[in-house]
């Protein structure tokens, strides 16, 4: 029973942590950010994304261990080092609000949410196994990304680009 309700609290949390991060693409849209902070910051985002997204796919991908658990920790670990770099660059260049600081710090906790979730519903080994989840689950995890923070990063890299190279 615990493991049913736990997997569709897991992916509502999932899918405010995305909402969230969509908040941000606006909130960087409304600061300029292809103007300020421009193509350094874009791509600051760009990893952060794909970090979290190999971590997404290697859960989906792989049976529930400690050692899953372990290198999603590694990948938490790594993009907070991300965000870090991310806001460095970012309060050089632009007012970071204090709306947008409270969307980072949703955005920073979720990872480490997500690792405590697949740290409490581990199996008690050590094993990397492939046993992906069905075709449902990939689905319900790849594709509210594209609206949410896939499209949005796109388009906040590509203004930043052509602000960053326009004669």
């Amino acid at each position: 029973m615990w493991a049913h309700n736990s997997q569709g609290l897991a992916y509502v949390i999932y899918l405010v942590w995305l909402g969230f991060g969509c908040v941000d693409f606006a909130i960087h849209r409304r600061t300029a950010l292809a103007l300020t902070s421009g193509l350094r910051e874009s791509a600051l985002h760009g990893l952060q994304m794909l970090l979290v997204g190999a971590g997404v796919l290697l859960w989906a991908a792989l049976d529930s261990s400690r050692a899953v658990a372990a290198l999603l920790a590694c990948i938490a670990a790594a993009h907070a080092a991300a965000a870090y770099a991310d806001t460095v660059v970012a309060v050089q260049e632009r007012r970071v609000t204090p709306l947008e600081q409270h969307v980072h710090s949703v955005l920073d906790i979720a990872p480490w949410t997500f690792v405590g979730y697949a740290a409490w519903t581990a199996e008690p080994t050590w094993t990397l196994t492939w046993q992906p989840q069905p075709l449902w689950v990939w689905v319900a995890l790849v594709l509210p990304t594209l609206p949410t923070v896939l499209l949005p990063w796109m388009a906040e890299f590509r203004a930043a680009w052509l602000a960053g190279h326009s004669d």
